[in-house]
């Protein structure tokens, strides 16, 4: 099966590339996704707190920031009755297409943005194309713009299609924070899915390039330590004070220091640390944002509970209180061989696709193994999928593009994958 519709992609494509939304401020972003669905005869549409177990979100902006998202998408011509269904950070959107009896088959696609300054040199592609980022210090620097495109473009490609069964396409918010996975799984929209499919565009595979699945998740946990201590002046009084920047450093030393596992590889890093108001007050307040990973979810769970540990003791050690809350989270994940073996069987004979490669690993998280194991505990099976592109830059960087013609080469792969595992039931 193939769509032969690249403009209109590229167009869709380049208007959510301009318009980049961090997580849980995809305002516009879903706007436009539920904009495009409705023109398509698509049987349902959820949105807003239909489409998530909005009790199970975590790292939600404040207020003021949501609002001030809010307004941006307003400004930018997004739908109004979408808008206020989002209002609050509901973003995001499941698409149900229903088309004769057959297995509900899934799709996950990722929505957000990154608080990246995009790249204003002459020769990068948004640059010259007129589509460079509106929202000054965030952009698409991850390629979800070009997997929200794939995700509709599957729903096109399904819906010309002789496939039977239920299709649906889960327009996914937050990867970034890996907070919004979960509640997406949760739902209750995965209840029934028996197959699903996740994919990713790039991750260092050149155009042409398909990747059946792929595994070495590592499982994640954000976190954020907020120390509490009492401030004096630190050249009169320095005694007076209980010092939370004192503490924070020793929690950051130590943090490194944490035991690695016998059972496999772990990760720790403090991404994002502050603490202090002037040079002559003993700090009362400061702060550590980082994260643990792990080979497997239990390695994850160590860590994290050993940072504990390390913030609870150093916080022990200077007279102060830290508060450690859990901001996102991951699991690790396999792809199921069934589904891999059916993209090996369909990518050969995609125009624009020159090797296939059965598996790879990631080496990094993604929230989409949240929707993955969900359907796996359920009885069902899934796969991570890798579209190749040639970005000109690392992903993450502020020169990061895609090849949108690798667009319909993704939404060829998945659309016919899709389509034969819902004739094969594998």
């Amino acid at each position: 099966m193939s769509t032969q519709q690249s403009d209109p992609y590229r167009a869709f494509r380049r208007d959510l590339h301009q318009h980049p939304e961090p997580a849980w401020c995809e305002f516009y972003t879903t706007s436009r996704i539920v904009e495009e669905l409705r023109d398509r005869d698509v049987d349902e549409i959820h949105v807003g707190r239909d489409a998530l177990a909005e009790d199970l979100r975590m790292n939600v902006p404040d207020d003021d920031v949501l609002a001030e998202w809010h307004e941006r998408a307003e400004a930018a011509g997004a739908d109004p009755e979408v808008l206020e269904k989002t209002e609050g950070g509901y973003t995001g959107a499941v698409a149900v297409v229903e088309q004769g009896d057959g297995p509900v088959v899934g799709l996950r696609v990722d929505v957000d943005a990154l608080p990246i300054l995009e790249s204003e040199e002459d020769d990068h592609a948004p640059v010259e194309g007129g589509f460079r980022s509106e929202n000054e210090g965030y952009m698409h620097a991850c390629g979800h713009d070009a997997h929200a495109t794939i995700g509709l473009g599957v729903v096109d490609a399904v819906l010309d299609s002789d496939f039977q069964g239920t299709l649906k396409v889960f327009f996914q918010p937050s990867e970034e924070v890996v907070s919004g996975g979960k509640p997406m799984a949760e739902s209750g929209h995965l209840d029934d899915v028996d197959y699903l499919y996740a994919t990713h565009i790039g991750l260092d595979h050149p155009s042409g390039e398909v990747v059946c699945g792929i595994d070495g998740f590592l499982a994640v946990r954000h976190f954020r330590a907020e120390f509490e201590g009492d401030s004096a002046h630190a050249g009169a009084r320095p005694e007076a004070g209980n010092n939370t920047v004192q503490a924070m450093a020793a929690a950051i030393q130590n943090l490194y220091a944490i035991p690695r596992h016998s059972d496999g590889p772990t990760r720790v890093n403090a991404g994002l640390v502050g603490g202090g108001t002037a040079t002559n007050i003993i700090p009362e307040e400061s702060y550590i944002e980082g994260e643990v990973r792990g080979k497997t979810t239990d390695l994850a769970e160590y860590m994290y509970e050993e940072a504990e540990n390390v913030l609870d003791s150093a916080a022990d050690m200077h007279s102060v209180d830290v508060d450690v809350s859990l901001e996102g989270e991951a699991p690790s994940a396999t792809s199921d061989q069934s589904l891999v073996d059916v993209v090996g069987d369909v990518a050969g004979e995609v125009s624009g696709v020159t090797n296939v490669v059965e598996r790879d690993e990631l080496g990094g998280s993604e929230d989409a193994t949240f929707l993955m194991k969900k359907v796996q505990e359920q009885g069902g099976e899934a796969a991570y999928v890798g579209v190749g592109t040639d970005h000109p830059d690392g992903h993450h960087t502020p020169a990061f593009d895609v090849v949108e013609d690798d667009l319909q080469v993704g939404i060829d792969v998945l659309a016919n994958a899709i389509e034969q595992v819902a004739a094969e039931q594998p």
